[in-house]
């Protein structure tokens, strides 16, 4: 994309639409394209520059986004009303895109200063996790969490808080069944994650999702930084808080000898998520992002791109990135997995966008995914994980989640991820505890509406104020930075309390 600021943007010589950067008038001539608009088209939605027949490929970014649900004439607007999902061959060619990363020298690789914990893991954060079975302790961890807010961690300043890990589950679902094992990669997931020093497990003592059960599958022990407790054990729900409070007071004087060390970026896992898209994020702050995820992967670290749904249609891109055929299948067979569990439910694969990111622009799942993959820019995919699996890889890793925001952070910070960057072109009052997340905002107008909420602007890749690989510099800066103590725009709001959301796809009973 050119620095020079045309009211319109082409990505690629092959696509038969260009992008509006601006709202655009009825009559309007498109700049190098010799085309005149027949009806006004909205900032961020797509122009038709040839004729594009009923039932032909509609292209951008090179690639298929969807077909021509009617004859579309040049210069027309081209969104839900004349573009529609249809299906294709995609060639996979595993491994074809594979090449030498170009790794930093370890010499001259980044560093952030990181709390390093006893087993070697490395965090940005330092907190205490209050952890709850199943909703019926809910409530009762909430308010063990509750009793360290304010004035109560100020004998303690290398702490950063103590937080809750509550949800809707836990119970009704079997005992050992796939969403109960699920619920439990996620929650002892946020208990091993190196940004947590210690944790309480709080149950209430007849759940499918036993704390004994927990125990005994982790191979988990009763230690001052790890602690477990029933209500109908402890004499009830007050004397449950009393002494959930208790232990993690005991915990706070470990917890506050972390220090901060000098560590190489190469022990940072970073998770990369999109939500609220529109037209800009496929150009701006998804392929930004991108190159900052790049730069991590070059000075050794790793990224953990999710949301399965939301790179249906592009997942050719990524298989081509794929270091063996037996990973490049892996999120093949993902992907069919998707296709099989939608339409039993009755729904289809094309469900998204949201309502949101078609007033924004994105009219199919295909041009959505081919704007949200770009978020893993261009290294080797390593490695495909199962939903909040342990990453052991370090690279360009795919997990499997939902597209669902809270959904698949879940899974990624459970996966071990320690600090997050979230894209978005709606913009979001997103945060999660205990990884911190960066916003990154596509467009101009949106950062400046909700300056307070996002961190860094995006949009002036599209205001042809900056290239991508400038704004993904910038990103990786402020991801070490982050990761150093700087606080997100998200902490210093102190949202994340509340938006671990653990996915289940099973019968409810």
């Amino acid at each position: 994309m050119s620095a020079h600021k045309t009211p319109i943007i082409r990505l690629a010589s092959s696509d038969n639409v260009v992008v509006a950067r601006e709202a655009l008038a009825a009559g309007s001539v498109l700049e190098g394209e010799g085309v005149t608009l027949a009806q006004a088209v909205p900032a961020g939605h797509k122009a038709a520059t040839v004729a594009i027949a009923k039932g032909e490929p509609v292209r951008k970014y090179g690639q298929i986004i969807g077909f021509a649900t009617a004859d579309i004439a040049p210069g027309q607007h081209v969104h839900l009303h004349n573009l529609g999902m249809g299906s294709f061959d995609r060639d996979y060619a595993f491994g074809s895109d594979c090449r030498d990363p170009g790794m930093v020298p370890e010499a001259e690789r980044a560093t952030f200063e990181g709390y390093v914990r006893a087993d070697g893991r490395v965090g940005t954060r330092n907190y205490i996790a209050a952890i709850s079975t199943v909703n019926c302790s809910a409530t009762v961890t909430n308010r063990i969490a509750d009793a360290f807010r304010g004035d109560a961690l100020s004998a303690f300043p290398h702490v950063d808080g103590v937080f809750p890990v509550t949800h809707g589950g836990g119970c009704g679902r079997g005992v050992d069944t796939e969403d109960v094992h699920i619920l439990q990669r996620c929650t002892i997931g946020y208990a091993a994650n190196p940004n947590v020093a210690g944790f309480v497990l709080v149950g209430l003592g007849c759940e499918s999702n036993l704390v004994d059960s927990i125990v005994e599958r982790y191979g988990l022990s009763d230690t001052k930084m790890s602690r477990f407790i029933n209500i109908q054990d402890a004499g009830g729900s007050m004397e449950t808080i009393r002494r959930g409070v208790e232990m993690i007071r005991e915990m706070l004087p470990e917890a506050d000898k972390a220090r901060r060390q000098t560590v190489p970026a190469s022990r940072l896992m970073l998770g990369l998520q999109c939500g609220g898209s529109d037209g800009y994020s496929g150009i701006t702050a998804n392929p930004a992002l991108g190159a900052a995820a790049d730069l991590l992967v070059r000075h050794g670290g790793t990224a953990v791109l999710g949301e399965t749904p939301e790179v249906y249609g592009a997942e050719h891109l990524l298989t081509r990135r794929a270091v063996s055929r037996a990973v490049g299948e892996k999120l093949v067979e993902r992907i069919h997995w998707w296709e099989d569990y939608t339409a039993k439910r009755g729904g289809e694969m094309d469900n998204n966008p949201s309502p949101g990111n078609k007033e924004g622009g994105l009219t199919t799942i295909l041009e959505k995914s081919l704007g949200a993959v770009s978020k893993g820019g261009t290294t080797n995919m390593v490695e495909v994980v199962e939903y909040a699996e342990p990453v052991k890889a370090q690279g360009f890793v795919f997990m499997d989640t939902p597209g669902y925001d809270p959904h698949s952070v879940t899974g990624i910070v459970a996966g071990g991820a320690t600090i997050n960057c979230f894209t978005t072109g709606r913009g979001s009052g997103w945060g999660c505890k205990p990884a911190p997340v960066i916003k990154l905002a596509t467009n101009t107008p949106m950062f400046t509406r909700l300056t307070g909420d996002m961190d860094i602007n995006c949009g002036i890749i599209a205001d042809g104020e900056a290239t991508v690989a400038e704004m993904g510099e910038r990103i990786f800066r402020e991801i070490l930075a982050v990761a150093s103590g700087k606080k997100s725009k998200s902490e210093e709001l102190g949202l994340g309390d509340s938006e671990f959301a653990p996915w289940q796809y099973g019968p409810g009973m």
